[in-house]
């Protein structure tokens, strides 16, 4: 199996169940033009987290990484016209271009992006009245901090929720104990709080695709 032949399923799969829209194409042609990384969910994982928002039947969401808001937009439009979405960005420039690709989506009046490091923004949510608790949590952000981001994660659910954290395969990586890396560290971190997390049921699973092997997490909260 070679990059190729992934990226050739992915685009097939694409092509027959995510079809392009304008919202969504537009999103990625203005991130790349303010020079955003590439690191963006590929079409059929922001369908996915579409997916998995609509069968949590989800009213509220916390992104924690925003972007350029591509899958900001796929999170939201999961959302009922009264639900809402508070998506986080370090980054302010990032932050203005996912807004304005937001805006271009119809999404301003359901999606808040708020700017900042997550571990400072984080404590003010959980104490504004009524922020949560959220019934979806996204995690797509710095990944040595992953396994806090899961703890304010859980600080800001309830029993049921759902809780998502990208990239946790690090091409493999994350079998590498010795591993120094910062990513890889924080990665497995969140793995062994998540295993001794009496509140969380989880699994992971690996992928390949246009955005290489990696791999995703989900876990529901069930205390």
């Amino acid at each position: 199996m070679t990059q190729d032949q992934w990226q050739a399923v992915d685009a097939y799969i694409s092509d027959l169940l995510v079809p392009e829209d304008d919202a969504l194409a537009q999103a990625l042609t203005a991130s790349d033009a303010a020079g955003l990384p590439r690191i963006n969910v590929a079409p059929n994982q922001g369908k996915l987290l579409h997916l998995l928002a609509r069968v949590q039947g989800a009213r509220t969401a916390l992104e924690i990484g925003t972007l350029g808001g591509y899958s900001t937009i796929w999170l939201a439009r999961a959302l009922p016209a009264d639900g809402r979405l508070i998506s986080l960005e370090y980054d302010p420039a990032h932050a203005e271009v996912a807004r304005a690709n937001i805006a271009r989506a119809g999404l301003d009046k359901v999606v808040e992006v708020r700017t900042g490091a997550a571990l400072d923004t984080l404590p003010r949510i959980a104490a504004e009245p009524g922020a949560g608790p959220f019934d979806l949590v996204f995690i797509d952000a710095d990944k040595r901090n992953n396994a806090r981001y899961v703890e304010w994660a859980l600080r800001l659910t309830r029993p049921g929720s759902v809780i998502i954290v990208d990239n946790v395969v690090r091409g493999g990586a994350v079998v590498d104990g010795s591993s120094e890396d910062p990513s890889t560290v924080g990665t497995r971190e969140m793995f062994e709080l998540v295993a001794r997390e009496a509140r969380l049921e989880a699994t992971a699973v690996q992928t390949v695709g246009v955005k290489g092997y990696d791999g995703m997490l989900v876990a529901r909260v069930i205390a």
